[in-house]
């Protein structure tokens, strides 16, 4: 498996702290990609977003191929483990009341993609020149929009539309959903939080995932681009191209 990756976080043009984290790390056999956008207060939201990054990190680097059917449990356990210790620090620490973080998680191996995703930051798939958003929003407005009561658009400037229903931290215990499919050479893979999609449309993001530039340039010009549109909330973003993947073996049935 080959893969180029290009990853950065960036504080935004109004927020004076950045309460996003981020993790990025891909080899020859599998790569590990976090994005999470921390919530609570400069002092706690931080700490949310670091916690959940390093503690899902944690989990998945000992995972060899996702194909493994315990893999989507892994994942799925990693996330509430860092529910739990982040739900246990708010507990014991005044100064961390309403910390939460949103997280989504990508994991790649063999020609397969996995992602566990709790909040509102996004992973989206460009394949074949089509943007795809593989996750879905945990949130006021996206519950709006599948009750047919917004429009897409509509829920793009709704002035709750930063209001999340699920995140990681805020209760004792939290699901995440849980979704895999195949990947092929010439995919690309975008993690962001919503400083980045809630200023740039996806109309934009696809024609930028587009350019014929490495992953780190196209980070900087996602972010240099939400930054331009105002910068509004800390900006995050992951680039995975996918240059080659490993055909998992077949066994023969004798």
């Amino acid at each position: 498996m080959e893969l180029k990756v290009g990853a950065r976080s960036d504080v935004g043009m109004i927020r004076s702290g950045n309460e996003d984290n981020f993790f990025a790390e891909a080899d020859d056999r599998r790569g590990v990609f976090v994005v999470a956008d921390g919530m609570g207060g400069h002092a706690a939201g931080e700490v949310a977003s670091e916690m959940a990054v390093q503690i899902v990190a944690r989990h998945l680097l000992s995972l060899t191929s996702v194909l493994d059917r315990a893999s989507a449990e892994k994942l799925a356990q990693a996330m509430r483990d860092a529910n739990r210790a982040i739900y246990d620090r708010m507990l014991a620490e005044v100064d961390k009341q309403g910390m939460g973080t949103t997280a989504s998680v990508l994991v790649l191996s063999d020609n397969q993609f996995l992602i566990g995703q709790i909040g509102d930051s996004r992973i989206y798939l460009l394949r074949d020149g089509a943007l795809t958003q593989l996750t879905k929003d945990h949130s006021y407005v996206q519950e709006q929009v599948d009750a047919g009561l917004l429009t897409p658009e509509q829920a793009r400037y709704h002035p709750y539309s930063n209001v999340i229903t699920r995140c990681v931290g805020a209760n004792e215990s939290v699901d995440a959903d849980i979704y895999e499919g195949e990947m092929k050479p010439g995919d690309v893979f975008l993690l962001a939080s919503d400083g980045l999609t809630g200023m740039v449309d996806d109309r934009r993001l696809q024609a930028m995932l587009l350019a014929r530039s490495g992953p780190g340039r196209i980070v900087d010009a996602l972010i240099a681009e939400a930054n331009g549109r105002g910068g509004l909330d800390n900006i995050t973003a992951i680039v995975i191209q996918v240059v080659g993947v490993d055909t998992p073996a077949v066994q023969a049935h004798g």
